[in-house]
C-alpha cells in the first residue's frame, strides 16, 4: 500500500533535516523501500504525491467485476476456480484465483463454512411465507398459551465436524490436533421435552439406555402414553384456556390415532409449516442443553450417565432463558417474511440481485414495517 500524503510529507520533512532513510523509517514505522520510493518520488517530480493514475492499472474492468461477484451470487458454492473458468469463458478475460477473490472480498464476500437446513420446496416456501405473515402480529400474550415441543438425540461423544484447530504447518496429524472420533457417537439417548412462558415440562428420556434394538424409537403408541397423557394433559390443565400444543410434523405426531386422542382430550394443535425446525424456539434450548452436557467435567462415559448428565441439565436451565427464546417469535416470523419463505437471514435470491446491488430490501418490506410499528404499539399500551 503506498504511503499516505502526510507520511510522504514527513519523510520529506526529515530527510531534509539531514535523517538517513533508515533513520527516517525507523521512525515513522514505515519500511525502508517506502522511504526510499518517497524520495526518488521527489527527486524526479519535485512532489511527494504519487501522481493518478501512475501505479499499475487493474487488469479487470468493472463488468468484469459485476461478473465475478454476479455470478458468484447466482451459484453460491461456486469456488474460486470454477469463477476463473467461467469468467474465461464468458468474458475472455483471464486473471488468477488470487484476483477472483480479491474481487469478492471488495464486495464483503468471502467463503465460510456452510450452514445446514432441511431442503425446502416451492410449496414449503409458500407455506413458511404464510405462517410467518398469520403469526407476525402475535403477542407475547398469545404465545404465552403455546407449548413447543420436539425431540433431541444426544450422542455420548460429539463428533463436531466443523471444530477447529490451531496449529502449525505440519502438525496436521500430530496427536494432539487430531479430533478423535467414535462410531455412531458411542451410542445416543433420545429425549422429548417441551418449553414455554410457563415453564419447561419433564424431560422424558423415550429411548433408555440398555433398551433392546428397535425399542427406543418413539412410536405413536408410546407418543400417547408416555408424552401426552403423562406430560402435555397434565400441563394443559396448569396452563388453562387457550392452550396450544405445537409440535412438528413427524409421523409419530401426525398418526391418525395421535389425532383422535388429542381430539378426544381436547388440545388444539398449531398448524406447523413442514420443514421448518428454524422457527421453533425450543431448537436453540436444545443447542444449550447439549453445550452444557458437553462441559460438565467430568464427562458422561456411559449412557446412563449420560440420561443423568442430560436430565440435570435441563432443570438447571434458567426460566429466563426460555422467555427470552420465546419473545424471539416477532423476530423469527419478520426474518422468514424477509427471506420470502426460505431459512431465516437469508440471501438474496439471483431473481433480487438487482436488489443487492441497490442496497434495497427487497418485497414484503411492508409486511416488515407493519409488524414493526404494531410492536411500537404494544410497547405503547
Amino acid at each position: 500500500m503506498d504511503t499516505t500524503a502526510h507520511e510522504a510529507a514527513q519523510v520529506i520533512a526529515l530527510l531534509q533535516s539531514g535523517m538517513r532513510q533508515c533513520d527516517a523509517a525507523r521512525q515513522l514505522n514505515l519500511s525502508r523501500f517506502a522511504v526510499r520510493r518517497v524520495f526518488q518520488r521527489f527527486q524526479e517530480t519535485g512532489g511527494y504525491i504519487r501522481r493518478r493514475g501512475s501505479g499499475r492499472q487493474r487488469c479487470t474492468s468493472e463488468r468484469d467485476d459485476r461478473f465475478i461477484v454476479t455470478t458468484s451470487l447466482r451459484n453460491r458454492f461456486s469456488n474460486a476456480v470454477e469463477l476463473q473458468q467461467q469468467l474465461q469463458s464468458a468474458r475472455r478475460t483471464s486473471i488468477s484465483v488470487s484476483t477472483i477473490r480479491r474481487r469478492l472480498r471488495e464486495k464483503k464476500i468471502a467463503a465460510y463454512r456452510a450452514a445446514t437446513g432441511p431442503k425446502l420446496t416451492a410449496q414449503h416456501r409458500r407455506d413458511r411465507l404464510q405462517f410467518a405473515r398469520d403469526h407476525v402480529d402475535w403477542t407475547i400474550d398469545q404465545w404465552r398459551a403455546v407449548l413447543f415441543s420436539d425431540e433431541t438425540r444426544v450422542c455420548l461423544f460429539c463428533n463436531d465436524k466443523r471444530r477447529r484447530v490451531y496449529r502449525k504447518q505440519g502438525e496436521r496429524f500430530a496427536q494432539t490436533c487430531i479430533q478423535e472420533t467414535v462410531e455412531y457417537g458411542g451410542g445416543s439417548c433420545m429425549f422429548w421435552g417441551g418449553m414455554s412462558i410457563e415453564g419447561k415440562t419433564n424431560l422424558v428420556c423415550v429411548s433408555r439406555a440398555g433398551s433392546a434394538r428397535g425399542q427406543g424409537s418413539l412410536t405413536a403408541a408410546r407418543y400417547i402414553t408416555e408424552i401426552l397423557e403423562e406430560q402435555v394433559v397434565s400441563y394443559a390443565g396448569f396452563v388453562g384456556s387457550g392452550f396450544t400444543l405445537m409440535h412438528d410434523n413427524a409421523r409419530c405426531h401426525t398418526a391418525l390415532i395421535v389425532r383422535d386422542y388429542l381430539q378426544a382430550v381436547g388440545i388444539p394443535v398449531m398448524c406447523w409449516p413442514a420443514r421448518s425446525p428454524d422457527l421453533n424456539p425450543i431448537e436453540h434450548l436444545w443447542d444449550e442443553l447439549k453445550r452444557r452436557v458437553r462441559a460438565r467435567d467430568p464427562a458422561p462415559t456411559t449412557l446412563q450417565d449420560l440420561q443423568d448428565a442430560v436430565v440435570a441439565e435441563w432443570d438447571n436451565i434458567p426460566q429466563e432463558t426460555v422467555v427470552t427464546l420465546i419473545r424471539s417469535m416477532r423476530e423469527r416470523m419478520e426474518a422468514v417474511i424477509r427471506a420470502r419463505g426460505g431459512e431465516k437471514q437469508a440471501w438474496p435470491s439471483s431473481a433480487n440481485l438487482a436488489t443487492y446491488w441497490s442496497g434495497g430490501n427487497g418485497e414484503h418490506r411492508h409486511d416488515v414495517e407493519r409488524s414493526k410499528k404494531r410492536e411500537a404499539q404494544d410497547r405503547s399500551k
